[in-house]
């Protein structure tokens, strides 16, 4: 079904996890300092869940932890003809890695001093796109 905003066809919950799950970079957006931010972070999903890797002293873990959070992914062609976003909002939490079941999915030092940090789906939407002509 093609939305009534022109931004391609909308999908539903489960197909928007399914294409979360394809992916490993991600966008949260939080508020620092009382104005909106954006980071990127390598991510997975766990159940219906994003879960990441965020350094304790960062703004990212002071201004997630705990607050409601909006999250986005994407994935599009070279020529941007075609493609997928999918954005979600939820309360990050800070989850243990045991309990997540997921290593650090970067090129990074050992863990110490990182958290991860679960935002659990309470409201997702998600389009896919194709300006191609058929």
């Amino acid at each position: 079904m093609v939305d009534d905003v022109g931004f391609g066809l909308l999908l539903d919950r489960q197909q928007c996890l399914a294409l979360l799950r394809t992916a490993s970079l991600g966008r949260v957006i939080f508020t620092h300092r009382a104005m909106p931010a954006v980071r990127p972070v390598r991510f997975t999903v766990v159940d219906d869940a994003v879960v990441f890797a965020v350094p304790t002293g960062s703004p990212l873990y002071a201004g997630a932890r705990d607050a409601v959070v909006a999250f986005e992914a994407d994935d599009f062609a070279a020529d941007f003809g075609a493609g997928w976003y999918v954005s979600l909002l939820g309360r990050a939490t800070e989850s243990p890695v045991d309990d997540a079941g997921v290593a650090c999915l970067c090129p990074c030092p050992a863990l110490s001093g990182r958290r991860f940090l679960r935002i659990p789906v309470e409201a997702i939407t998600g389009h896919r796109i194709s300006c191609h002509a058929e």
